[in-house]
């Protein structure tokens, strides 16, 4: 049965409750900080997402683009056919 208050994080934990919701110790470890996230390769503390995304994706920026002429040219094409054939001149 799981305490009230996690000993390893001091986190409320919900009756019943299997492993701890912040650090994830459990019965079975003890409620040690072990169970948590060791051995899942997770990035610790210190690391910077944005130092990553620029290291793997460099610095240039996406600019969106417009819609392009012809697809203009190909609407209103598109356009007048319709009409020529609706009113059949």
């Amino acid at each position: 049965m799981a305490p009230e208050t996690c000993p390893n994080c001091g986190v409320d934990v919900p009756v019943k409750a299997k492993a701890c919701p912040e650090c994830g110790a459990c019965e079975a470890t003890g409620w040690s900080e072990e169970a948590g996230t060791d051995g899942l390769g997770l990035p610790d503390d210190s690391f910077d997402y944005g130092e990553y995304v620029q290291k793997e994706f460099g610095e240039r920026k996406i600019v969106p683009r417009g819609i392009r002429w012809y697809w203009y040219v190909v609407a209103i094409a598109l356009v007048a056919a319709l009409l020529r054939f609706l009113f059949r001149f």
